[in-house]
């Protein structure tokens, strides 16, 4: 069976139209089997927004920082890498993310996908699940979500202008309209 029929299905059953966040979870539930990925336009923004470093280096929050945005204790001041290395650090960062944001909010649109994904490699998964943004995406509020990326723009305790550029991106992508 088809999606569209199985919705169509489930319209009948229901007695009523489905919402988008209906749809997405049925989504979500057909294709289960398969991990959730960021599409190349999401990859694009966190590398554009991350910029590549291959020699460690402090971030504005004074984390010891390397390739596109890698943190952690693999991080020490110090040390260089090859462009190569950062990618498979950036695969690997991702790769937890996609995990997370899946877990979190399932359902999501690519967009919506792609955005949190982003979101989340940049201020961290303990953060995104704390965050209002999640709590309202997660209540089907997604105009109310997209307007909490803004709010997301510090770095060490202040506006930072590439924080207020990535996130005006992250919403128009989780918006649909990028």
């Amino acid at each position: 069976m088809n999606a569209e029929r199985l919705f169509d299905a489930i319209r009948t059953v229901k007695g009523k139209a489905l919402t988008q966040a209906d749809v997405d979870l049925i989504n979500a539930a057909l294709n289960d089997n398969e991990p959730r990925r960021i599409s190349a336009k999401g990859l694009d923004l966190i590398k554009r927004s991350e910029g590549l470093r291959l020699n460690a280096y402090r971030c504005p929050a004074n984390v010891p920082t390397i390739g596109y945005g890698s943190t952690g204790p693999h991080v020490r001041m110090g040390m260089t890498i090859t462009e190569a290395e950062a990618e498979r650090l950036l695969r690997d960062d991702v790769d937890r993310f996609e995990r997370a944001v899946e877990r979190l909010a399932p359902g999501a649109t690519q967009g919506q996908f792609d955005s949190l994904v982003s979101l989340s490699f940049n201020i961290g998964e303990a953060a995104f699940e704390r965050s209002t943004l999640l709590a309202k995406h997660r209540a089907g509020d997604f105009a109310g979500a997209e307007a909490q990326f803004a709010r997301w723009n510090k770095g060490g305790g202040r506006v930072l202008p590439g924080l207020v550029t990535r996130r005006a991106a992250e919403a128009a992508l989780y918006g649909g309209r990028a």
